[in-house]
């Protein structure tokens, strides 16, 4: 057995009762709430960045297709849609799974007590529903027809508060156009993102076919397409290849980039959450420091004692790095089982609730990353453990005599 071991196990036996056992479970819970703190944290952002990414990925997609054009209009340039990017994306670009047509179309809702300007989103028979399916709140999504149009419409929570409409009742859309055109469509369904600086606000969906008939466009003809992949980490990859092979009039967008302002306000929580795990960690590290010296400071006779027989100073140091590994290894189990037990009950009850016109969610997300939570245990671990190497440093100074007669 390991002689070093072996002396911090009778050690730690020894120091069940009085002060020094105080002092340990000190450092116990300090490591267990630290660490309990981190993960919920961590768990909590990312929830949060991944609910919101979701949210707007479901309405946006990943990537936008356009017509190159100056204008800044919320109405894209239309362009003849079936190109080689849309048609021969499976077999062309292994990591892109979907991609859809779409256009908008400026417009107003007009009732009997509200007048509101909104943009409608027409889209085609290449939906992909399962993306949006999240965002509906009520009824059932659009049915579009084989031939023709649909008379229907999904609408925002937000938008049907303001006009009083429910599902199944008819509201008259006047278009934006030259001469003005309107249509009377059957609400279907009610769909809330909580994002409604940027959807809720002002963005109803219906059939891309009844844009194509006031502009009088060709069947073929939309203002965009919009580009899904199948994992996240590839939006870059895709983004530049799909640059280069397009067509030299056609513009490439991340989601990302056009919607920027949400993206930074991501990664500027990402950044507060690793302050505060700085701020835990220095905590922990200066307790144990503490904890160590305190341990050194009662067991000088000891030491002395050792040093006297022959012991060298990498012996005793281990003995305190052994007593406090055990510390933080406790310190870990207890803090994953308090962290990770927190994050369960809010994910499984949602106990904690948000204002979703502040948090564009109604609850405090969880998102199981098994990854953060061990590399948030390996790097409490590691830098607690290499911190312990300095108050065990002081041992190396302690002479024999002096220590034996130290009282």
């Amino acid at each position: 057995m390991n002689l070093g071991y072996f002396i911090s196990k009778r050690i730690s036996r020894e120091q069940r009762d009085g002060f020094s056992s105080i002092t340990h479970k000190i450092a116990i819970v300090s490591i267990a709430i630290g660490l309990s703190a981190a993960i919920v944290s961590f768990l909590i952002m990312e929830g949060f960045q991944q609910t919101i990414k979701n949210k707007i990925y479901s309405f946006s997609s990943h990537m936008i297709v356009t017509r190159f054009t100056m204008n800044n209009s919320m109405e894209e340039q239309p362009f003849f849609y079936n190109v080689d990017l849309f048609n021969n994306y499976k077999t062309k670009y292994s990591y892109i799974d979907h991609i859809q047509e779409y256009s908008h179309k400026a417009g107003l809702i007009k009732t009997d007590e509200e007048v509101l300007g909104i943009v409608f989103k027409g889209i085609g028979q290449s939906f992909k529903l399962d993306a949006f399916r999240q965002n509906m709140l009520e009824g059932e999504f659009l049915h579009l027809p084989d031939s023709g149009y649909a008379f229907e419409v999904v609408i925002s929570k937000t938008i049907a508060n303001k006009i009083k409409a429910n599902v199944n009742d008819d509201i008259i859309v006047h278009f934006f156009q030259n001469p003005p055109r309107f249509r009377k469509l059957k609400v279907v369904g009610v769909y809330e993102t909580n994002l409604s600086d940027y959807y809720d606000s002002r963005v109803i969906i219906g059939d891309l076919r009844l844009i194509q008939r006031l502009n009088d466009w060709a069947d073929s003809v939309a203002g965009g397409l919009e580009v899904f992949v199948k994992d996240t980490k590839d939006i870059d990859l895709a983004y530049s290849t799909i640059g280069e092979d397009m067509d030299y009039d056609l513009y490439i967008e991340k989601v990302s980039d056009k919607y920027v302002q949400v993206f930074e306000w991501l990664e500027l929580i990402s950044r507060q959450v690793n302050i505060l795990l700085g701020v835990i960690l220095t905590v922990v590290c200066v307790n144990m420091i503490s904890v160590v010296l305190i341990l050194v400071m009662e067991r000088t006779q000891m030491i002395g004692l050792l040093k006297a027989m022959g012991a060298a100073d990498r012996l005793i140091r281990s003995v305190f790095m052994y007593n406090g590994i055990n510390l933080i290894a406790k310190g870990l189990l207890y803090g994953n089982v308090v962290g990770l037990g927190l994050c369960y009950i809010q994910y499984q009850f949602r106990l904690i609730h948000l204002n979703p016109h502040d948090y564009y969610m109604n609850y405090v997300p969880i998102s199981w990353d098994w990854s953060v939570v061990l590399l948030l245990n390996l790097l409490v671990f590691a830098i607690v453990t290499v911190v312990l190497l300095f108050p065990t440093a002081i041992v190396s100074r302690i002479t024999p005599i002096k220590a034996i007669r130290f009282d």
